[in-house]
């Protein structure tokens, strides 16, 4: 689970790639505006 790993966050910020554990753009404000949604 370090910069070798392709299927941490870590790992994928060292080889600039993204996927579920590093998603791009939109997605995390997606992610992020649901999940205030649910606290309230």
């Amino acid at each position: 689970m370090g910069k070798g790993d392709k299927r941490s966050k870590k790992g994928k910020l060292f080889r600039g790639s993204y996927g579920n554990s590093r998603p791009k753009g939109k997605v995390i404000q997606k992610k992020r505006a649901a999940a205030k949604r649910a606290k309230k």
